[in-house]
């Protein structure tokens, strides 16, 4: 076998594996892309809970503002926390 055909051969097999990383990675993107649409739809539920308790301050007791307040404020957290795992994938 000559250089030619050997350069061929390697060229060939490079490519077919640059073809097969690429398939995988994008099956991977493709998962991730899904597993993040489903983290922000459950972020946006929580999202609208955090709102239901904003206007539920608006009415409470003092002492029950405190609890309410508490609640949201973790919520509130949590739900930063997620949109930045959300995004650190992008």
């Amino acid at each position: 076998m000559d250089d030619l055909d050997k350069l061929k051969q390697r060229i060939s097999s490079m490519v077919a594996e640059l073809k097969q990383d690429y398939g995988d990675l994008r099956v991977k993107a493709n998962l991730a892309k899904l597993e993040a649409r489903d983290e922000l739809k459950d972020m946006e539920k929580k999202l609208n809970k955090l709102e239901a308790k904003a206007k539920q301050l608006g009415g409470a007791t003092a002492e029950a503002s405190k609890d309410i307040g508490a609640a949201a404020k973790l919520l509130g957290e949590e739900i930063r926390e997620g949109l930045k795992n959300i995004a650190k994938r992008f």
